[in-house]
């Protein structure tokens, strides 16, 4: 595993033979992402009137989501990702045909939650699937973590503007213009990857040995990257109700979205340049370094209150939002480490899923600490927390050592010998 990736990296990864078409595919339809659930949110309770059945919707979907991602990502890793992406495609598209049906029509809200739940279970796990590709197509070293970087910026730039997408398209005449945008371009942005000739020339690859009911998770480097997205959601879980909170209290509470849209870009612009010059530069050092150094940040920012600081806020919020993209990456590159042959994309899922989960339970846990204490200490009980878990992932470092893991394997194989050199050469025509 290389330390770096400079510039020219990021160019020659982008620029393999075979890598255009895909990245265009995967950039379409992985940017509703971000759009889809602020879009139902505000349709839900444009139509319904009550931000608390809104809540419960959107709360399936991402229940939906967290578990359908693991879901896919085990059948992608064992048909190949062709077959699967486009059936997910097939799916969601009429899920959420009847979902925008159902809340424009003013059903129970216990419908529209099982629909919600039943979306985001076919919603396609095209972001693992993408990031699996970049393994076919690009050598290991700087190349690949390049790559790996690129998922990981390009996604935290989609969660810039996609919500300001959302937001916009709410405001036309028809109020589900926004879902149905998303939805639509998911939908053909995952069929469209599945169908360029780089992705059709994959083949699953057999893994050495069955892994088990808990597929991917059964090494204990990828229960260790889990705990690892699980603590990083968890603390953004807290910095999205807490910054809103305290732009409320100081009667700015359009402020808190600012911040928070500042705050993804610092993480976008640091992720570029900490990807030059990686430190710690072992990865098994790396993850917990930075989820304290996150959790740190966000901890400091008590000191913003209780006398409303935005100055101090913003400084503070700055620094942690520059170690986002940076622990997104190191998650990929401990996927490539740590997974067993042939679950990559299923292990990609389960850091999807762990991350989902810990910022449901920071958002939760914070909207009560909230309440009860403010904003200020809200920031301090997730910054503890990031840090806690961040010594619980420096007691198991080794489990991603160098020479903890068996040799990797790729996760989907050629058709045969000779594809390889179809993807590098005829693929990109």
């Amino acid at each position: 595993m290389s330390d770096s990736a400079s510039p020219a990296d990021y160019r020659a990864a982008l620029t393999a033979p075979g890598a255009l078409a895909p990245a265009l595919a995967s950039a379409l339809g992985r940017f509703p992402i971000a759009m889809m659930g602020l879009a139902e949110l505000l349709y839900v309770q444009r139509t319904s009137g009550s931000f608390a059945s809104a809540g419960l919707v959107s709360a399936g979907a991402l229940v939906g989501v967290a578990l359908g991602s693991v879901g896919q990502g085990r059948v992608i890793d064992r048909l190949g990702p062709t077959r699967p992406l486009l059936v997910a495609a097939g799916l969601f598209a009429v899920c959420a045909a009847a979902l925008v049906t159902a809340i424009q029509s003013r059903q129970p809200v216990g419908m529209l939650v099982a629909l919600a739940v039943l979306t985001g279970l076919v919603q396609p796990a095209l972001p693992g699937a993408s990031r699996a590709l970049w393994a076919e197509l690009v050598p290991a070293g700087p190349r690949r973590d390049a790559a790996f970087s690129y998922e990981a910026i390009s996604l935290e730039v989609f969660f810039i503007l996609g919500p300001a997408v959302a937001a916009l398209l709410v405001l036309a005449p028809w109020p589900g213009t926004a879902m149905a945008a998303a939805a639509a371009a998911m939908a053909v942005g995952s069929a469209a990857f599945a169908l360029t000739p780089a992705v059709r020339a994959t083949r699953p690859a057999p893994a050495r040995r069955p892994v088990g009911a808990l597929g991917a998770l059964v090494r204990p480097g990828m229960r260790t990257v889990a705990l690892a997205s699980l603590g990083f959601g968890l603390v953004v879980g807290f910095v999205e109700v807490g910054v809103p909170a305290f732009a409320a209290e100081a009667g700015s509470p359009a402020v808190g979205g600012l911040l928070l849209s500042a705050w993804s870009v610092a993480s976008v612009l640091a992720g570029v340049l900490y990807s030059m010059r990686p430190w710690p530069r072992p990865l098994h050092l790396r993850m917990p370094a930075l989820l304290g150094g996150f959790g740190f940040f966000v901890g400091l920012m008590v000191l913003s209150g209780p006398f409303p600081s935005f100055v101090l806020l913003v400084v503070v919020m700055l620094a942690a939002g520059a170690l986002i993209t940076p622990q997104v990456t190191a998650h990929s590159l401990a996927v490539e480490v740590a997974a067993p042959a042939g679950t990559a994309t299923e292990a990609f899922g389960w850091v999807v899923t762990a991350a989902t989960l810990g910022i449901s339970v920071g958002t939760s846990v914070a909207g009560v600490v909230v309440e009860a204490a403010g904003p200020p200490t809200a920031f301090l009980v997730g910054g503890l927390a990031g840090i806690a878990l961040a010594v619980v992932l420096w007691s198991r470092r080794g489990t991603l050592a160098p020479g903890a893991q068996p040799r990797r394997y790729s996760s989907w194989a050629s058709t045969d010998s000779s594809a390889a050199g179809q993807r590098t050469g005829s693929t990109s025509a």
